[in-house]
């Protein structure tokens, strides 16, 4: 853990706030997100690891992609069913 909780800290929170300080992060808070994410990341914290996040990103992606290809070709299946319905007239 980069933040112990110390004498000279009496909270983890007090250790962030001091290290932000001394590292010159604007805020605080980024740097416990940060903490968080690498507990998460090293298995010390229950959640979604950072590549798992990335994963389940692309596979949105891929998904809402293959949905519109989806739509697309049953608006062209449609269509073309629709041309094979109607009555055509030779010259």
């Amino acid at each position: 853990m980069v933040a112990e909780v110390t004498p000279e800290y009496p909270s983890q929170w007090a250790a962030i706030t001091a290290v932000a300080e001394k590292l010159g992060i604007g805020s605080a808070e980024t740097l416990r997100k940060w903490v968080r994410r690498a507990e998460v990341d090293a298995g010390a914290r229950p959640g979604l690891s950072s590549e798992e996040h990335a994963e389940i990103k692309r596979l949105k992606r891929e998904v809402a992609e293959l949905r519109r290809a989806n739509e697309i070709l049953k608006a062209a299946s449609s269509f073309f069913a629709a041309e094979l319905d109607r009555p055509h007239r030779y010259s």
